[in-house]
């Protein structure tokens, strides 16, 4: 039974992308009304990435939210994981979760659930 929707979703998936490219299926600025230059998104002359500096906050800050959350991580990703196999409103209780919990927290508890998707080809 999985592997039948897992297949449905594989060749939607595959049948979308293939009427983008073709341009079947228009899309305003990624295959249709595109500015002389091609693609509308502006690309940066270089890439940017952040210092050392940057970096060491950014895992700093998330360490120090996860220490200060930590009694009330539990909980709060236990009711993510029930809400997602009672097929309730995800997007409310993601909000919540968020609160307490990273992003990094949330996927893991959510693919222990639900699984997750990877495409076949």
């Amino acid at each position: 039974e999985r592997q039948y929707q897992r297949h449905k979703i594989q060749e939607e998936s595959l049948y979308y992308e293939h009427q983008k490219l073709s341009g079947k299926l228009p899309l305003i600025g990624v295959n249709t009304f595109l500015s002389s230059d091609g693609s509308p998104t502006i690309l940066p002359s270089e890439v940017i990435r952040a210092t050392e500096a940057e970096k060491e906050y950014a895992i700093s800050s998330l360490r120090a939210f996860q220490q200060r959350n930590q009694a009330d991580a539990p909980a709060a990703l236990r009711q993510l994981q029930q809400t997602a196999i009672e097929n309730g409103n995800l997007f409310t209780q993601l909000l919540e979760t968020a609160k307490v919990c990273s992003l990094g927290q949330m996927s893991a508890a959510l693919y222990e659930v639900g699984g997750q998707y990877r495409r076949n080809m």
